[in-house]
């Protein structure tokens, strides 16, 4: 039987929970309305008048086809040319989600989703419907298919290695913008010293470019090792600007909720650069400059009122 108007709007009534939902499985914008359209089309071919709570119905069914992506993204993950890292969702972006509790915004912090990638897609669910959706152990047990038992044991492994990448408390908004100002001032100046101090003596910088951008193939370690590439990094050179199609412009902006610098050529995203900012300093640097992994983040931009660039790029 096709879909009634009404089955369509409860479908659409539910979409931005279900692309939030998808989001932070998966960790990529794009997937996840790849699976939201997935879902609608099982919610398209069922007999909607037999469901009986249909949010749950369409959270069981997107869960179930995120967790069977996830198994075979970790495979194709494996062939990725270079760091994989997430793709970053700008301010604004409903794909965000709620961001009224802690755990919400720390569930789409673009820190979190790469630690994230550490978890087995079970656990990975349990923590995303549990602390960013407010889901009872009993509906996620029932949409796993496991005992509740079993959700809270998931719960408690998710946390602790969530726990274990994040020890360290972060600074407040105002105060990481002073000190991502400082930094890009310094990369952009080419200063390594000043950099060096705003680093933790351990930080870590990763970058992606997804082999379509040269990037590091692995991560740099050490607050003088990174400052000595983010010099190398913001040093001009005409073969950037080539790559990129023009000098880029320097913004400092959210995304996913944290700071990040923004580089961007006529209106076209060209990297997010996002900081970890501790109360010891930058404790890590997350650079997305795979073009794939950009698209939406340029529609957002292309769509909000962002000032003059702080700096242009080499």
């Amino acid at each position: 039987m096709p879909l009634t108007v009404k089955d369509v709007e409860r479908f659409e009534a539910s979409r931005p929970r279900l692309e939030a939902i998808a989001y932070r499985l998966l960790g990529s914008a794009s997937e996840a309305e790849d699976a939201v359209q997935e879902t609608f089309l099982r919610w398209q071919s069922a007999d909607v008048g037999r469901v009986e709570v249909p949010e749950a119905w369409l959270t069981k069914v997107l869960t179930n086809l995120c967790l069977n992506q996830l198994a075979s993204a970790r495979a194709r993950r494996e062939t990725y040319v270079g760091q994989w890292l997430p793709e970053p969702l700008l301010e604004g972006d409903p794909m965000l989600g709620p961001a009224d509790t802690a755990e919400q915004r720390e569930s789409v912090s673009y820190a979190v989703l790469a630690l994230m990638e550490r978890l087995s897609p079970h656990e990975r669910a349990v923590y995303v419907l549990r602390e960013a959706f407010d889901y009872p152990h009993r509906e996620i047990a029932g949409i796993l298919g496991v005992t509740e038992a079993a959700s809270q044991q998931l719960l408690h492994r998710a946390r602790k290695h969530i726990a274990d990448g994040r020890a360290r408390t972060e600074v407040d908004e105002a105060a990481a913008r002073r000190i991502v100002e400082e930094f890009l001032a310094a990369a952009a100046g080419g200063r390594t010293e000043p950099l060096v101090r705003l680093l933790t003596a351990d930080a870590v910088s990763v970058g992606d470019g997804g082999g379509k951008v040269p990037a590091r193939p692995g991560p740099v370690e050490g607050a003088l090792a990174i400052a000595k590439f983010m010099r190398i990094l913001f040093k001009p050179a005409r073969s950037k600007r080539a790559l990129v199609g023009g000098s880029p412009e320097l913004h400092i902006t959210t995304a996913n909720g944290g700071p990040a610098v923004l580089a961007a050529v006529d209106g076209r995203v060209v990297g997010v650069m996002c900081l970890e900012v501790t109360a010891e300093g930058i404790a890590a640097i997350r650079s997305q400059a795979n073009p794939d992994k950009l698209g939406r983040a340029t529609g957002v931009w292309a769509a909000t009122e962002h000032g003059e660039p702080l700096f242009h790029a080499f």
